[in-house]
Order: structure tokens, then C-alpha cells, then sequence
């Protein structure tokens, strides 16, 4: 997706936003600190961005990669927005018939009448040939 004519990238995002950069050929990342930085276009040279908490209003964090050509003129740039959603299984996990979000059994299960902890009904059937 780079322009024509671009040799490196660089990039740029907020605060709430973590990326990586991974080469084809090296086993470890290489995280992206800062603004300034610039890699090889590469082919297999991938960027992994994530976010380590739930967005406190959509479209509040960004990536911008800026594309650069020889010599480092900048090409153009291409910018993703992001929203962190916030997922959590809330059960009744000491089996009350009452679904709380911080119960202390939700991290252990025990078998019986007195146990506690969520109990998953999985449906492992085909229905969709």
C-alpha cells in the first residue's frame, strides 16, 4: 500500500496506543518510541499496533505511517483511527443468581453444591454445513 517511489517509513501515535515493527527474517520486534525514527519499505516488514485499555470516546487514538523517498523527501502519509472496546465475562460465579463483576470466585472453580465459579455450556455442533 505504499506510494510509488517510496524506500522508508515512519510513525507516529497517541498515547494510549502501543506499535511494533516486525522484519521478515528477525525474531524480536522492534518497538516504536517515538516521532523521528524511520525503517527500510521492506517486503514482509509488518506493523502491529495495539491497545492496552478501553477508549474513553471513539476515534481518540491514532497511527500515522509517513512514507518517505530517497534522500528523505516525504511521499505521503496513511492514518488509522482507533477505539479500544473494553470486553469482560461477568458470571455468577458463586452461583447466587446474581451476576456480579468483581466476585472473588470468578478466578477458581469447585465442583458441588457448595462450589463455585462459572459454569460454560459450549455448543461444539456443526449447524452451519
Amino acid at each position: 500500500a505504499a506510494p510509488a517511489g517510496a524506500v522508508a517509513f515512519g510513525v507516529k501515535h497517541t498515547e494510549g496506543v502501543s506499535v511494533d515493527v516486525l522484519f521478515r527474517g528477525r525474531a524480536e520486534p522492534e518497538a516504536v518510541s517515538g516521532a523521528g525514527t524511520r525503517w527500510p519499505l521492506d517486503e514482509g516488514t509488518v506493523l502491529r499496533f495495539s491497545m492496552s485499555r478501553a477508549s474513553s470516546e471513539v476515534n481518540d487514538n491514532k497511527v500515522t505511517v509517513s512514507f518517505y523517498a530517497e534522500g528523505g523527501k516525504p511521499i505521503n502519509q496513511a492514518g488509522v483511527f482507533l477505539t479500544g472496546l473494553g470486553i469482560s465475562l461477568d458470571v455468577d460465579a458463586d452461583r447466587d443468581g446474581v451476576v456480579e463483576k468483581n466476585s472473588p470466585n470468578k478466578a477458581s472453580w469447585a465442583w458441588g453444591p457448595e462450589g463455585h465459579g462459572a459454569i460454560l455450556l459450549v455448543s461444539c455442533d456443526k449447524e452451519l454445513p
